[in-house]
């Protein structure tokens, strides 16, 4: 436990600035371009690449790259140095052609992603933004894959704080772009040099992170030496592996695109309740798991390779066991926070230049429904590892795949029973319902896998976590009604009191509840604060 803290203390720090950097990008974004036709625009176009990769690359990354990495360090004569440098070569050069295509085939991806008409106005601004962003398919893949080298090395940091570089550099570009552009919200007036500063800023963000990551892989000694002796790449394993993963990654990217194709319409019926308002509270949703999840899966995944790879099934229970308690001691009252003060939380963050109070209310009831996904998506994506460890990509299409149908049905019941100004609400509580059964499903295969997950020991644990967190919910919602009552509606200031009662002073709360109730996990988060603070 102390040494996955450890390991998932630096990730999270880097990730919390990483986060915190971004929602300052995300502020500059909201506040130039808004959340109605332009920034719909923005999101539609800025989404496509991260599919993309993510049908490509990043799946086959934590599921079959990884543990192959780590086989060839353990038996190849030169501790697999020379396979990882073919792995950079064939990413490198894969994805250059790749990013090519795309942006040749920009309007048909716009078309496929939302369901706006061709030769609209926002259309167009749409697949121009796709043309100028699209290129960094090829430096995004680069740096995954320096990323993935780095952390079978145990070298954490830096594919946490390289994204920081990334959101420094946007974030200076919006800021241009604001100053620069008068009307930068208006998908009428904007032109092709303005689109330009917008779309290529954003990749010059990718470029540097990508650089960033190639220069700590030098630091701890790898030469990037290019390799077209692809037969000892072990394609044909990695194909044979991979090919699960890809299909995972088509199903759950059709769904994705069925979310944008949803959510673009209902932005279509009321302009601000269409794309961008889904994905900022996505973004927001996904804070708590990229903090504390993508840290602990990090950190976890390699050891549970090498357990698996040595038949210790013990320590691959142990660890899952370990990890779970771990992200579920912060993700429970965070959850619950989440619930209560989704607006308080989204409009001191967005509600500036073109977006008006009313349109980051409207994010943040979408993050409110989301706070219920969150603890059973950390658990979803913890139990996908257990099949990775295992070098069993097959399995987690189906459980994916049916999670992702059933998210589907939903979507599409929600979308049309619920008015259009409630659609993307509907959205978000069909991912909740989704994720909550799947990991239900994905519990049980595994839990066979490795002849049991001490289900009843987590179950007990969790019920101590939310009886502990249920203070903090209180406290949270009577810091909303007094606030509301004593100062009126959802004002900057007023969500900034609403927050340090409710949020600030309600984790407080929690953790100390935790560590009087001696839960084993908050006290291990209490000890490594109070070791920090003491220092």
């Amino acid at each position: 436990m102390s040494r996955m803290l450890r390991a998932s203390a630096i990730m999270a720090a880097g990730t919390m600035v990483s986060r915190i950097t971004g929602f300052v990008r995300t502020m500059v974004l909201a506040t130039a371009i808004g959340t109605a036709a332009m920034g719909d625009a923005y999101n539609a176009a800025y989404a496509i690449p991260y599919s993309i990769l993510d049908l490509l690359l990043l799946g086959v990354l934590s599921s079959v790259v990884v543990p192959m990495i780590v086989r060839a360090q353990q038996h190849d004569p030169d501790g697999g140095r020379a396979y990882e440098q073919r792995l950079l070569t064939l990413a490198t050069a894969v994805l250059i052609v790749v990013a090519g295509m795309a942006v040749l085939a920009a309007p048909t991806l716009i078309d496929l992603y939302t369901d706006w008409d061709r030769g609209t106005r926002q259309f167009e601004v749409a697949v121009r933004l796709a043309q100028f962003i699209l290129p960094q398919l090829a430096f995004f893949g680069v740096g995954a894959v320096a990323g993935a080298i780095l952390n079978t090395r145990d070298r954490f940091g830096a594919p946490m704080w390289a994204p920081v570089a990334n959101n420094l550099v946007v974030i200076g570009v919006l800021v241009a772009y604001h100053l620069i552009v008068t009307d930068g919200d208006d998908v009428n007036t904007i032109t092709n040099g303005e689109l330009a500063l917008l779309g290529l800023g954003t990749t010059a963000g990718i470029i540097v992170q990508a650089t960033v990551l190639v220069l700590a892989l030098r630091r701890v000694g790898f030469r990037f030496i290019a390799r077209f002796d692809l037969r000892n790449a072990r394609l044909g394993e990695m194909a044979k592996a991979g090919v699960w993963t890809i299909g995972y990654a088509v199903v759950t990217q059709l769904g994705f695109m069925l979310t944008t194709n949803l959510s673009s319409s209902a932005g279509n019926e009321v302009l601000g309740h269409g794309i961008t308002p889904y994905t900022l509270a996505f973004q927001l949703f996904q804070l708590p798991y990229g903090v504390i999840g993508v840290s602990v899966i990090t950190a976890m995944l390699p050891r549970m390779s090498r357990a698996v790879a040595d038949g210790r099934f013990g320590d691959v229970r142990s660890e899952f066991r370990s990890s779970v308690l771990l992200i579920s001691a912060v993700m429970v009252p965070v959850s619950l926070l989440l619930m209560v003060l989704g607006p308080a939380i989204t409009v001191p963050i967005y509600a500036h230049g073109a977006t008006s109070v009313a349109d980051a209310v409207y994010i943040g009831n979408v993050l409110q429904v989301y706070g219920l996904a969150l603890v059973p998506f950390a658990f979803f994506q913890l139990l996908l590892r257990v099949f990775y460890s295992f070098g069993d990509t097959r399995t987690p299409v189906f459980v994916g795949g049916a999670a992702t149908a059933l998210n589907a049905l939903l979507m599409v019941l929600f979308f049309n029973l619920l008015p259009a100004r409630y659609a993307v609400m509907g959205l978000a509580f069909a991912y909740a319902v989704a994720y909550t059964l799947g990991a239900a499903g994905a519990w049980m295969l595994a839990s066979r896998r490795v002849n049991g997950l001490g289900g009843w020991q987590i179950g007990v644990a969790l019920t101590r976590m939310y009886l502990a967190a249920l203070p903090t919910a209180v406290l949270a919602l009577v810091a909303v009604w007094a606030v509301q009552e004593a100062f009126g509606g959802l004002a900057f200031l007023n969500s900034l009191i609403i927050l340090s009662a409710g949020g600030g002073l309600g984790m407080l709360l929690y953790l100390w509840v935790g560590h009087r109730a001696r839960i084993p996990e908050v006290n291990s988060v209490v000890g490594m604060v109070a070791g920090r603070v003491r220092r």
